[in-house]
Formats: structure tokens, sequence, C-alpha cells
């Protein structure tokens, strides 16, 4: 189902439950909740890399394509990196829990700010 209308609210939306979500997930003591939390994290998570990429491919001119990606791909990867390192620093000062909370809350405000 192509999504046509309000795409950068529905991509702003999918991160906003992927924050939400995680805190959830980080909050949580059942093993069952925190696997559902994990299940519902990949499917936003998905829905916001997938509008991503198609808004790439559909507005960057057909000359320009290839070196955008490339850049894009370099963030992507990079980005990744850096906030496995981050989220690991956080983590050794305040604990996993408070590190996945404030995570979470970082992500809502990301999209609120943006």
């Amino acid at each position: 189902m192509p999504i046509k209308r309000a795409v950068g609210v529905k991509m702003l939306a999918a991160v906003t439950a992927f924050g939400l979500i995680t805190i959830l997930f980080s909050l949580s003591t059942n093993i069952a909740l925190s696997i559902f939390a994990l299940v519902l994290m990949g499917a936003a998570d998905t829905i916001s890399v997938v509008v991503r990429i198609t808004l790439v491919q559909m507005l960057t001119p057909d000359a320009m394509r290839g070196r955008v990606n490339a850049v894009n791909s370099l963030f992507v990867g990079t980005s990744n990196q850096l906030g496995a390192f981050e989220s690991g620093m956080v983590a050794g000062f305040v604990g996993p829990v408070a590190a996945g909370v404030i995570g979470g809350i970082g992500t809502i405000v990301i999209v609120l700010y943006g």
C-alpha cells in the first residue's frame, strides 16, 4: 500500500512510536511484554526506514541518485555505530534501564523539536 498523503507525519509518528516503545521495553520486567515491545520497535523502525529510503529515491534527481545514496548509506551506517557507542556510555553512567528511558525520551524530543 503506497503512502500517498502526509508522508512526513506518518514517518514522524513511526519514530515517536519507536521512542515510546523503547521506554516501554526499558521499563518492562515481563519477558512476554519485552518481546512484544521488541516486535513493535522493529515494526516502527521498519516503517520509518522504508519511508526515508522511498523519499530519497523519489525526490533525488536521476543524475544525483548514486551520490545521494552513497552519502545516505554512510550517514546511516555511521549513526548506528555512534548510537551504539553513546548508548553504552550512558548505560555505564546511569545503568541500562535509565539509558533506555533517556534514549526513548530523546527520540521523542527530537521528533517534537523537528
